[in-house]
């Protein structure tokens, strides 16, 4: 995997209940480690604020749904706020941000390449 060669250490951090967590796709639960921020502590810093009606259930939403759908991916319903923006944020290991993404809604994640391309270009 491209994230091992370039040393990538993902964590996943979500604030939905950990029983939902084990219902999540395998490549999540089994790859990543997660941290549970029920308090969205680290949301509120990195600025991953709430989305609006339209972020969260435009055409871009209902395409990416379709997709996972089509891959044999059930959709589980959020136990929490729907309108939580998420996001990705790339630190390096001296602590300094390298990328900052803030996601517009569900269908708005930066492509996994650009991210190892930064990575890349930083070494």
């Amino acid at each position: 995997m491209k994230l091992d060669q370039l040393n990538i250490k993902v964590l996943v951090i979500t604030f939905e209940p950990e029983r939902l967590i084990t219902l999540a796709p395998a490549e999540v639960t089994e790859d990543f480690p997660y941290y549970v921020d029920k308090e969205r502590q680290l949301y509120r810093y990195y600025g991953f604020f709430k989305a609006g009606f339209w972020d969260l259930w435009g055409p871009p939403t209902w395409l990416i749904y379709l997709r996972l759908l089509l891959k044999g991916r059930k959709i589980i319903k959020s136990e929490s706020d729907l309108y939580q923006r998420g996001g990705d944020v790339l630190i390096d290991p001296y602590g300094t941000i390298r990328f900052h993404h803030i996601g517009t809604g569900p269908a708005d994640r930066p492509d996994l390449e650009v991210i190892c391309n930064l990575v890349e270009n930083s070494l």
